[in-house]
């Protein structure tokens, strides 16, 4: 997936009467890492490949090695399906196994997702979730819960937060697109866009459903019949049980025959082969086993100390919502493996998914340490300068971005931002320009055009305003920002009515911002009507504790009942 930009205003937009909240621009992460298969590879020395009279199987080996795995899962095909022909029955043997285990590996890696960036929790996840946590968790040891953060990061006012009670960060993530939301109705009922913390329906549906890669890769039919493998034979085998294992694991996604697959080569090992033992854990973690999963993790640990097993007990940590302890296995692990980006970068993640921003900013700053060219550290730290105040600091950042090659939407609109509250008013037209053409998607389009409503609301045009936010609903319907911010342009016409469906359209879409609660709460005040008021000023002192104008007007409607 491509970055997003974070770019919303560090204060609400000051427009309509009676000290309406105008919603914060919705900050979206500046880039996003790939998710493609490690490795890769050089072409062979000599003879290019694919020319006539190179050997077949040196021949698919270099397509392998260049990525080519389409190319070479068919030169493995021709092998495996070539007549017998004059040569010795053991080399004919050696020459079959080697086009097996190449094509099984070439067929794997064209479907393949890496596990440890993999971590999405569906809603049926969240629903058949049966581990128990506590209902009133202490602060800072709960990402579930939110408002257990120990501060540290601006407000709700200034940076805006997801459903789940996060502030928007720098950097799209699996983990910061879903979260758990506070009822199931909530949690059906949110719009079901990328721009929202809903859970996707289920987890598997971010892998590959069985049987369809085979339909892909194998137009005539799966590779490997897996229901007449005999799996005890092929775990006796070292070699080829890794590599069926992972096309088991990856291409078919049947966790369960892995799963006995992975049991059979341990026990064959006499359990002393580790990295069964991780596969074993990670079978385990994807069937939502997440204490034997701790088991395997922390066996395989004690035999081989690898960063990839510390980064797959984190993510077991991270599903029972125990930050504090993935924390501690994170600083353990840089005692092993000093200066290890993907440790350190473990780290400020959960720092910052638990809002402690200002220790967060200093591991990304330690990333930047170890490497200067880390476009999460760099987008994560930039955003955060963005909200703090600092839009400036945040430009030579993302320009930063720009310099390493990142070029699109997000990127562009984040400059925009900056350069408009930095008063570099000249680049900031010329930068949504640029966003608007680079917009791949609908979202990606309703998001410029209302950051251009902020800015045209900074320079005193509400009509422009008015119209750009027209188009972001045009573009998505599903922007509660842009409902909100209508209905105060609307009140400033005196149209009451409009405003009022306005905030109860963006209120039912994000009931997580406080800002429509507290305008429906002055609105309904100004007419008269106090009990509505006082209930829609309830939930935005729920959604943000700290607000204080809410906290006057309940002061004020206290009053107004005592009298009565």
């Amino acid at each position: 997936r491509l970055p997003r930009g974070p770019g919303a205003p560090p204060q609400p937009a000051e427009a309509g009467p009676g000290g309406f909240a105008a919603a914060p621009a919705r900050p979206r992460s500046a880039a996003t890492r790939p998710r493609s298969a490690p490795g890769p590879g050089r072409s062979s020395r000599g003879a290019p490949a694919g020319e006539m009279g190179l050997e077949p199987l040196f021949q698919a080996w270099s397509y392998f090695r260049r990525r080519k795995f389409r190319e070479c899962a068919d030169v493995c095909s021709q092998l495996l399906e070539r007549p017998l022909g004059e040569q010795t029955f053991y080399f004919l043997l050696i020459l079959i196994q080697a086009a097996w285990n190449l094509k099984t590996r070439a067929l794997t890696e064209m479907v393949y997702v890496d596990e440890i960036d993999m971590d999405q929790e569906g809603l049926a996840e969240i629903i058949l979730d049966e581990n128990a946590i506590a209902q009133v968790a202490r602060p800072g040891t709960s990402l579930k819960l939110p408002g257990t953060g120990q501060g540290g990061g601006p407000s709700p006012a200034v940076r805006p937060v997801t459903q789940s009670g996060r502030p928007i960060t720098g950097f799209v993530r699996p983990s910061t697109q879903s979260g758990r939301p506070s009822t199931m109705e909530q949690a059906i009922r949110t719009p079901r866009t990328a721009l929202t913390a809903r859970p996707i329906t289920s987890a598997s549906g971010g892998y590959v459903r069985p049987g369809t890669a085979s339909m892909i890769t194998n137009p005539d039919g799966p590779f490997i019949n897996l229901s007449r493998l005999n799996l005890t034979k092929y775990a006796q085998k070292p070699k080829l049980a890794k590599a069926l294992f992972e096309y088991i694991f990856h291409h078919e996604n049947d966790i369960k025959n892995a799963l006995d697959l992975a049991a059979l080569a341990t026990e064959y090992a006499q359990f002393k082969d580790w990295w069964w033992k991780v596969q074993i854990g990670k079978c385990y973690y994807r069937l939502g086993l997440y204490r034997e999963a701790e088991k395997q993790f922390k066996s395989a640990l004690k035999q081989q100390d690898m960063v990839d097993t510390i980064l797959y007990l984190a993510k077991v940590y991270l599903r029972l919502d125990q930050p504090v302890t993935a924390l501690n296995l994170f600083k353990q692990g840089l005692e092993r493996f000093p200066g290890e980006v993907t440790l350190i970068c473990g780290i400020a993640r959960i720092y910052e998914e638990m809002n402690n921003i200002s220790s967060a900013a200093e591991y990304y700053k330690d990333v930047l340490k170890q490497d200067n060219t880390h476009v999460e550290a760099i987008a994560c730290i930039g955003s955060n300068h963005f909200y703090s105040d600092q839009p400036e600091i945040a430009l030579r950042f993302y320009r930063r971005l720009l310099q390493m090659g990142v070029y699109n939407c997000q990127l562009f609109n984040n400059l925009g931002l900056c350069c408009f509250y930095a008063q570099q008013y000249d680049m900031t037209l010329s930068s949504f320009e640029r966003a608007l053409f680079l917009a791949e998607n609908e979202e990606e389009t309703a998001d410029v055009w209302y950051n251009l409503g902020h800015v045209a609301v900074g320079i005193g045009d509400l009509n422009l305003a008015y119209q750009c936010f027209k188009l972001t609903l045009v573009n998505n319907n599903d922007y509660a920002e842009a409902y909100n911010n209508l209905a105060v342009l609307e009140m400033r016409k005196g149209h009451t009515e409009q405003a009022r469906a306005l905030l109860q359209t963006a209120s039912s879409l994000a009931p997580h911002m406080y800002e429509p609660h507290f305008n429906v709460a002055i609105l309904s005040e100004k007419v008269g009507d106090l009990q509505r008021s006082y209930t829609a000023a309830q939930k935005s002192e729920e959604a943000f504790p700290g607000h204080v104008d809410t906290q006057q007007l309940m002061k004020q409607l206290k009053e107004h009942f005592a009298m009565l």
